[in-house]
């Protein structure tokens, strides 16, 4: 393997990790598992504020760098085989 696969699979393991504690800090919209533990209930702030549209975006943002680390490994992984 060479330096860039490497550097690609550091990225990757690294990405996967931060997406997902994003995923996990979002609050819940409602029945499911989120209402199990808590997250149904509503409070007096319960619309969108700032800060959950800039987790969503940074959410977003960490989920594409994620597909692109995907697709670039395979990539890489095609041409070396």
């Amino acid at each position: 393997m060479t330096v860039l696969s490497y550097a690609l699979l550091i990225i990757l393991l690294l990405s996967s990790a931060i997406l997902i504690l994003m995923v996990l800090l979002h609050k819940g919209k409602g029945g499911g598992l989120s209402s199990m533990f808590g997250g149904g209930m509503s409070s007096v702030a319960s619309g969108s504020s700032v800060a959950e549209k800039n987790l969503t975006r940074i959410t977003i943002g960490v989920g594409v760098i994620w597909f692109a680390c995907i697709l670039a490994f395979g990539l890489l992984m095609r041409t070396i085989v």
